[in-house]
């Protein structure tokens, strides 16, 4: 299988351009890639495919195989992806996913696309504002957004010191979400900045997440603790995240990456 590995802020995935390739076992492909010492080493495997409804389709399968609705940085990548590689032809695109349509406007430069900017839909609150629920015999408040997959932000004084592997599988597996949640963990910096760490569904902690940045910022500014634009810091790097309120739709803009284009076998006798 022929396969190219991009990052958005080192959250990598690997990318199969399915305009030219055929992957039947999405599910068993993505296990495969994701492995860092048998396989490529990702956070999972997005596809490129046709679409009859916008200029490309997104599926996006995580480290554990499961398929996910949407995926902020991975989307960015695919605009890179159909960009550069001559699917499109244009800076403005739309990409369909499980989570909706996405539009797509890009910044490229010598004919390589640097920066993206991703419509992000309309936020839906999925909790109260804030909820209360316990975790491992603790009460905690969490606000729920959906921006394309479900999120749960809770607003912590220091983010650094969260032993994430520890207590992230009790956040993303409660019964309160029975179909498993991506967990963020947010820290106010001023009106215009917050940090976050994520545990995504089925990868564990990651170096960054688009919809995790997005439901961050979306949380903070219905609670009233930033203004409508905000730069959101991760491990990984920075997103900028601007609230349309009168439009209602908000909207991600950050980098897009190629780090290298390979082949591998798909039956690994390692694994």
């Amino acid at each position: 299988m022929k396969f190219t590995k991009m990052q958005g802020l080192g959250n990598d995935y690997v990318y199969v351009n399915c305009f030219e390739e055929q992957v039947d076992n999405p599910e068993e492909t993505a296990r495969l890639v994701s492995n860092r010492h048998f396989g490529i080493g990702s956070d999972g495997l997005i596809l490129i495919c046709p679409s009859r409804v916008a200029d490309c389709r997104m599926r996006m399968f995580n480290e554990d195989g499961s398929e996910g609705s949407m995926c902020g940085n991975g989307i960015r990548c695919v605009g890179k992806y159909a960009y550069d590689h001559g699917i499109v032809n244009r800076l403005n695109i739309t990409v369909e996913t499980k989570g909706g349509i996405k539009v797509l406007d890009m910044k490229a430069k010598d004919n390589k696309v640097e920066s993206v900017k991703v419509d992000m839909g309309i936020p839906k609150l999925i909790s109260g504002l804030p909820e209360k629920i316990v975790v491992d015999g603790t009460e905690q408040e969490f606000v729920g957004i959906d921006v394309g997959n479900p999120h749960a932000v809770y607003f912590c004084r220091d983010i650094d010191g969260l032993d994430l592997e520890k207590i992230g599988p009790a956040y993303e597996c409660h019964p309160r979400f029975p179909g498993r949640v991506n967990t963020e963990f947010t820290q106010i910096v001023d009106r215009k900045h917050i940090r976050m760490r994520v545990w995504e569904r089925g990868s564990g902690e990651t170096l960054a997440c688009g919809t995790g940045a997005t439901a961050c910022a979306v949380a903070a500014m219905m609670s009233g603790l930033t203004e409508d634009s905000v730069k959101v810091e991760l491990k990984g790097g920075s997103l900028q995240i601007q609230w349309d309120r009168a439009g209602e739709h908000v909207f991600m803009t950050g980098p897009a990456v190629e780090v290298f284009s390979g082949e591998i076998a798909l039956r690994n006798p390692c694994l």
